[in-house]
């Protein structure tokens, strides 16, 4: 695939002034979210399930929150981690500017692996992860626990800048997303696909 039709399928779901905003402000504080590409597949992945329950691991300042909630039922919840509270904060912003009011939204602030363990066993449709990079494993042991049969997994930065495909990389980050995408085809229990958007969306449902 060329560059040009790359660039068509990242910008075939264009962002909108809220989303734009939020991206801005999560590239001012640190956190860069989610690419266009990757955030219109989330918000079609949460349709095609139907989600009502989902959790996010890496709240920045909620474009990828934004893009889950549009796609997800009139009467969902997410619930979304992360150990910066100003993210959350500029995070809150953005729903409330995308229409979306408090009672959709359970913001949690802490360690994703501090905060997952009390989450209930098959209570959700839909994990999306987008955190600490060398945490990508256990977010997936965590994430199988806390699904349904038939939910999804996701996450972000699977292609990680170009790195993952290249065998010479071997940074910390790029070995254990790598590690990931092993983890995941390796297990029965999943049926993954990559999806080459944005910087790589890693998906696998739930089949047991």
């Amino acid at each position: 695939m060329n560059t040009a039709s790359l660039a068509h399928a990242e910008d075939f779901v264009p962002e909108d002034e809220v989303l734009r905003a939020a991206r801005q402000r999560g590239t001012e504080v640190g956190a860069p979210p989610i690419l266009p590409g990757g955030g219109a597949a989330l918000s079609f992945l949460a349709t095609a399930i139907n989600a009502r329950a989902v959790v996010e691991i890496g709240t920045g300042c909620g474009v990828s929150g934004l893009w889950l909630l549009r796609g997800m039922r009139p009467d969902g919840t997410l619930t979304s981690v992360d150990a910066e509270p100003e993210h959350q904060r500029l995070a809150r912003q953005t729903f409330a500017e995308g229409g979306f009011s408090g009672s959709r939204i359970r913001l949690i602030v802490g360690r994703a692996l501090d905060v997952l363990p009390r989450l209930a066993d098959g209570g959700y449709d839909l994990v999306f992860c987008d955190a600490a990079k060398q945490e990508y494993g256990d977010y997936l042991a965590e994430a199988i626990r806390l699904l349904r049969v038939g939910g999804i997994v996701a996450f972000d930065n699977a292609l990680w800048h170009d790195r993952v495909a290249d065998p010479t990389q071997r940074d910390p980050d790029t070995i254990a997303i790598r590690e990931l995408g092993k983890l995941v085809r390796s297990d029965e229990r999943l049926r993954p696909l990559m999806f080459p958007l944005g910087d790589g969306l890693l998906a696998a449902i739930k089949l047991s």
